[in-house]
């Protein structure tokens, strides 16, 4: 029996050393990981490949919400991955809207990188 193969995330954040540090954890335990820095850049890699998660910052380059947007399209465009917003700026009325949208669930900044792997590896292998 074949192993199966590592779940691929897509991390999508404004700031490099969050990027970096995102990917160089999540890399160290199996997972493939692409990284945007921006929603267009994010757009490009959901419409052409397939991920089992996607992490975005909710304000991208400081334009707001702008990760609403992005949830808006990943959960359209590819309605299989688990879509997490992880966030400074959160809100009551900004979580019920990023959930409205798709969101699996949306988590505070600074968050312990062991208890972001528990989530995303909770939805990762949660039935769809």
């Amino acid at each position: 029996m074949d192993p199966e193969p590592p779940a691929r995330l897509l991390i999508v954040d404004d700031e490099e050393p969050i990027l970096f540090a995102l990917r160089e954890y999540f890399s160290a335990r199996s997972y493939e990981v692409d990284c945007a820095s921006e929603r267009a850049e994010a757009e490009e890699l959901i419409a052409s490949r397939s991920y089992a998660a996607v992490i975005a910052d909710l304000r991208l380059a400081g334009d707001g919400h702008e990760g609403l947007e992005l949830v808006d399209y990943a959960t359209g465009r590819s309605p299989a991955a688990r879509v997490i917003v992880l966030t400074a700026y959160g809100s009551p009325e900004i979580e019920r809207a990023a959930r409205r949208r798709g969101a699996r669930a949306f988590l505070h900044k600074p968050i312990p990188l062991a208890e972001l792997e528990r989530v995303v590896a909770g939805l990762v292998t949660a039935p769809p």
